[in-house]
């Protein structure tokens, strides 16, 4: 009798598990290695959360500032901040200035933004109120930024890991 138990038992909990692994879950945002996939970042997201970059532009030595604002599985772009114009810049762009700072306010948005973190660059990635040194996090490789919905199971499994 505790032979059947015990096999009905097992039956559950993998019915269990495939349910949990069906049922959408959490928005997160990934940072992946971008050759080889490798995640660095997870990060729970909602709707509307604030996405930044923040860095020094290479050749002007000023700060630039990219938001974005998470839009289901997007990223839309919803301000550009910087301090002078430089390579890579949008010169031709409607800017407004502010307190001695640049401010454009870009249509467009995106699945993926890929970044090529820099050392000079000091890029740092903004999620919410949490502030992450991209640099370090990825050892200064080029990593794609994107949104994904993890399954109830996946994102149990990404708590668990960051608790190790």
């Amino acid at each position: 009798m505790s032979r059947i138990r015990v096999v009905v038992a097992l039956a559950v909990l993998l019915a269990l598990a495939g349910v949990a692994a069906a049922v959408p879950g959490e928005r997160v945002l990934v940072v992946a290695d971008t050759e080889t996939g490798e995640r660095y970042l997870t990060v729970p997201v909602e709707n509307d959360t604030r996405v930044a970059l923040e860095y020094t532009h290479s050749v002007e030595q000023s700060r630039v500032y990219d938001g974005y604002r998470v839009r289901g599985e997007r990223l839309e772009m919803t301000r550009m901040e910087f301090e002078s114009y430089g390579w890579g810049l949008p010169a031709d762009a409607n800017v407004t200035l502010r307190n001695g700072t640049f401010v454009y306010d870009p249509d467009g948005n995106v699945t993926t933004l890929t970044v090529e973190p820099g050392r000079i660059a000091g890029h740092d990635l903004l999620v919410g109120d949490r502030r992450y040194d991209l640099v370090n996090v990825s050892d200064a490789r080029t990593v794609d930024v994107s949104v994904e919905r993890r399954s109830t199971l996946g994102a149990a499994a990404d708590r668990f890991q960051s608790h190790e």
